[in-house]
């Protein structure tokens, strides 16, 4: 596992509050023992300096213990190894295990994640954020876009168009097309929707005859005998098949029980059952799939389909406002609605992102929690110490300047007790 170093930070501008209160609270023990030294010099002199002698000096005996206090937790104080001095760097493995089995036990357990998670009505929050493009969130949503295409321009496009077009291949070589034509049949039968379908075969194949009138003339003409071209019956024959298929045609189309029409309706059905059922038919189907996926032709229009897709997705995440002001944003504000309005739809959300945060917990928790201990593990000593150090030095150094002062302060009443006394 990749262990998380950071850098040292010497200048940092979260350290100058710090370094301005450590300033303060050590210029406030060296004034102490100016005080001290002056006030003991010249106490012959009033009995009044007597008091500025005892606050002074107990304020730099409470001064120097804070900053020992203080000191000890962080270094070696004047940099001698003083036992349970060096507090944190002594300690920094412990810290992390510590604050790992904390975020366990009270973050990342399902108990504690599905609790919380029953208080979240995630399925509203994600409503607003999709029906208001334009509040606050706008900052939110162009960083992800440029995120988003920053990533996707990143990317190998042969690499990745490879991937995609190969993945929609093998979803479409998975598909059992047979079945489901098989049911579209049925149902177009069922509903009586197959009959416009039966209509515009039977104009299509008296247009055919038509076009091709000339091809049949020339077919009997040629299996017709010498008497019968002599005697020019061929003609008539010709004739007499070519009226016998018009108003066979004819009598279909305006006839729904014309027992041609009534076999035909016959065929489909069957073909509806075997493309179900037929192991063989199935095969056969499945076989003219995988021969029109193999056709160049097909794979370059899925070629052409990823590339048109990838534009149109760089094109939104460059400029997420246009996208959505078109279709795409009238469709994700109404989901926002959606989701604001259907009280039941919220609950399924929620339901499921109750589920996904709980699992996640359950799966996850354990590498999260050694993910955290792990990497403060590796940081090494000073990284820690300068860190908590930046980020809690400023209190740490009220610490000593309250210990200045209320030192001397008891400095102060003690004088004035022996005083009376």
């Amino acid at each position: 596992m990749t262990m998380l170093r950071l850098p040292r930070v010497k200048d940092a501008p979260a350290a100058h509050p710090a370094r301005r209160m450590r300033i303060v609270a050590t210029g406030m023990l060296v004034a102490m023992a100016a005080v001290f030294a002056i006030a003991r010099a010249t106490a012959h002199l009033h009995p009044a300096i007597g008091f500025v002698q005892a606050f002074a000096e107990a304020a730099m005996v409470g001064g120097l213990a804070d900053w020992f206090a203080v000191t000890a937790l962080f270094r070696h104080p004047l940099g001698l190894p003083i036992p349970h001095t060096a507090i944190i760097p002594r300690n920094k493995d412990r810290i992390g295990d510590t604050l790992a089995a904390f975020l366990r036990d009270n973050f990342l357990t399902p108990a504690v994640v599905a609790r919380r998670m029953r208080h979240m009505d995630v399925a509203s929050a994600a409503g607003r954020f999709l029906a208001s493009p334009s509040g606050g969130d706008g900052r939110l949503r162009e960083g992800a876009s440029r995120l988003a295409a920053d990533i996707l321009e990143a990317l190998d496009q042969e690499r990745l168009g490879g991937m995609v077009k190969g993945a929609i291949g093998q979803r479409l070589r998975a598909l059992n097309l047979a079945p489901l034509i098989g049911q579209a049949i049925e149902a177009a039968m069922r509903d009586g929707r197959h009959g416009p379908v039966l209509d515009g075969i039977i104009h299509w194949a008296d247009r055919t005859l038509e076009a091709n009138e000339h091809l049949i003339r020339a077919m009997v003409h040629e299996r017709a005998g010498k008497v019968l071209r002599w005697t020019g019956l061929d003609e008539n024959l010709a004739n007499a098949i070519l009226s016998g298929l018009r108003k066979m045609l004819a009598e279909m189309a305006a006839d729904p029980e014309h027992s041609l029409r009534l076999k035909a309706e016959e065929g489909m059905a069957k073909l509806a059952f075997d493309l179900q059922f037929d192991l063989e038919m199935q095969a056969k189907v499945a076989g003219i799939r995988d021969e029109i996926l193999d056709n160049p032709a097909m794979q370059r229009w899925i070629e052409g389909m990823w590339e048109q897709a990838r534009a149109g997705l760089l094109r939104a995440a460059r400029d997420p406002g246009r996208a959505m002001a078109g279709r795409l944003g009238e469709a994700v504000r109404a989901l926002g609605a959606t989701l604001q309005q259907e009280a039941r739809l919220r609950v399924v959300i929620n339901r499921f992102a109750r589920r996904a945060a709980v699992g996640a917990a359950a799966s996850y928790g354990d590498a999260i929690v050694r993910l955290v201990s792990d990497t403060v593990r590796g940081w090494d000593a000073g990284t820690v110490t300068s860190r908590l150090e930046h980020a809690v030095g400023r209190d740490l150094q009220y610490i000593r300047i309250n210990g200045t002062l209320v030192g001397g302060l008891v400095g102060l009443v003690i004088h004035l007790i022996e005083t009376l006394t």
